[in-house]
Order: structure tokens, then sequence, then C-alpha cells
């Protein structure tokens, strides 16, 4: 028998642990119309003013050192053009998840690069599932403990 802690400090808490409890039930994708995602490139969506890091996956950078070569650069355009299909398509839903970034940098330049982090699914699969069987993209397991080496896309 499970007994519980009596008193009025215990229920105090009842109400708090309630709302915790609803809360972490309430993670959910949320559905959005492809109309109101903007693509930045082929792991970034944006949403009005405020920029997404999808999770789990990874595609060449199009700008900067990263995109140093035209197989790099071509391959970032392809993820990015086959990523504004699938959201074209509709049946889209983005669902916000925490950033494995270093503890208190959540929102920050120190954490990818201020943007936020999340999933994206189309017509039920993830898009980075979708992107990384069809080639455009690598597995990306991020943990600000162990960062994986970055890719190098021109010596694919």
């Amino acid at each position: 028998m499970l007994r519980l802690p009596r008193g009025p400090s215990f229920s105090a808490l009842v109400p708090a642990l309630l709302i915790l409890l609803a809360t972490l039930g309430m993670v959910r994708a949320a559905p959005i119309a492809p109309a109101a995602l903007r693509v930045v490139d082929g792991d970034t969506v944006a949403v009005g003013k405020v920029h997404f890091r999808l999770v789990g996956f990874d595609t060449p950078e199009m700008r900067g050192r990263a995109g140093r070569c035209d197989e790099s650069r071509a391959l970032a355009r392809a993820a990015r053009d086959r990523l504004r299909t699938l959201i074209a398509a509709g049946d889209i839903a983005l669902t916000e998840v925490a950033c494995s970034c270093r503890p208190g940098t959540e929102s920050t330049r120190d954490c990818n690069h201020g943007r936020r982090c999340g999933t994206l699914t189309a017509g039920g699969r993830d898009v980075g599932d979708i992107l990384i069987a069809e080639g455009l993209a690598r597995p990306y397991p991020y943990d600000w403990r162990h960062p994986p080496k970055p890719a190098n896309w021109c010596r694919r």
C-alpha cells in the first residue's frame, strides 16, 4: 500500500504536481499550415521570426566554410528543396523540444545560434528520417557533452 505524506506542506504541493503532470502530457505535435512555415535550410524552419533547428539529423550548410565545395552546396540545396516539397504537401506538425545544449544556454547564441529546437513531421513521418533515407541528411544525435564531429560533405 502506498502511503502519502499528510499535512499542510504536502497539501500545498498537490495543485502544483497536478499542473506539472498536465503540462507534461501536453507536449504534442501542433498541426501547422504550410504557409506558416518558411524553410531556411535543410534542417531549419521558421515560424514568423522564430527559428527552429530540427533535431536528430543534419544537412549540409549552404554558406560559409561548411559549404565550400560544389557537391556540398548542391546537396544543401537539394535538402532545402526537398524539405520545402514535404511541407507544401501539407499534413505537417511542428513540436518544440528541449535543445541538447549546455545548461543555461538554451535560447542564446551559444545554443544552436539562438534557434529553438523542434521536430517536424509530414504525413506522420519525421522529415529527418525522410531526408536521411533519401541521402540528403545524416543522423545527428547531438549531445553537448559529446558533440559529433562535423561532417565533411565534400568527401562523400
